[in-house]
C-alpha cells in the first residue's frame, strides 16, 4: 500500500477518533502504511486518573486500557485506510483473541503500539497488535474491528 503522513500528533488524532480525555489513549502516530501497519505511542504518566485506584501503592496501567489503546491505534489505521468509503462512520471494537500480558506498564513508561492488518473483508479488519515498553513486549492480542 502507500505510506502516508509519517507522524500525527494528538490534535490530528483527535480529528480522527471520537474519544476524548480521559479515554484517548494515543498521543502520537509515529508511522503508518495504509492497509498494512501502524505504530502509535502512549506516554504513561502518574497523572492518569486510573492510577488513583489501580493501585495506589503500586500504580499499574490496567490491562484493559492497554488493549483499548491498541484498539484505538488500529482504528486510526482503519479510518485512514478507508477514509472515503466509510466517511462519517465509527470503527467499533468487535472481538479480542489470544490476549497475553507480558509485563507491567507503569508511570514513566512509553508504550509503543504496533498494529498490523492480518485480514480484511469488506468493512471488517482482523489485526495483530503488540505493545512494547523499552523494546520489551508488554501485551499482545488479535483484535477485530468493524465500521458501523
Amino acid at each position: 500500500m502507500s505510506l502516508v503522513q509519517q507522524t500525527f500528533d494528538v490534535r490530528e488524532i483527535l480529528d480522527l477518533l471520537p474519544h476524548r480525555y480521559p479515554f484517548i489513549l494515543v498521543d502520537r502516530v509515529l508511522e503508518i502504511t495504509l492497509g498494512e501497519r501502524i505504530v502509535g505511542l502512549k506516554n504513561v504518566t502518574i497523572n492518569e486518573p486510573f492510577f488513583q485506584g489501580h493501585f495506589p501503592t503500586e500504580p499499574i496501567m490496567p490491562g484493559v486500557l492497554i488493549l483499548e489503546g491498541m484498539a484505538q491505534v488500529g482504528a486510526i489505521l482503519a479510518y485512514l485506510t478507508e477514509r472515503e468509503q466509510f466517511k462519517g462512520q465509527l470503527v467499533y471494537f468487535a472481538g479480542l483473541d489470544e490476549v497475553r500480558f507480558r509485563r507491567k506498564v507503569v508511570p514513566g513508561d512509553q508504550l509503543i503500539i504496533k498494529v498490523e492488518v492480518l485480514k480484511r473483508k469488506s468493512k471488517v479488519f482482523k489485526l495483530a497488535a503488540k505493545a512494547y515498553v523499552e523494546d520489551k513486549l508488554a501485551c499482545e492480542a488479535l483484535l477485530m474491528a468493524t465500521f458501523g
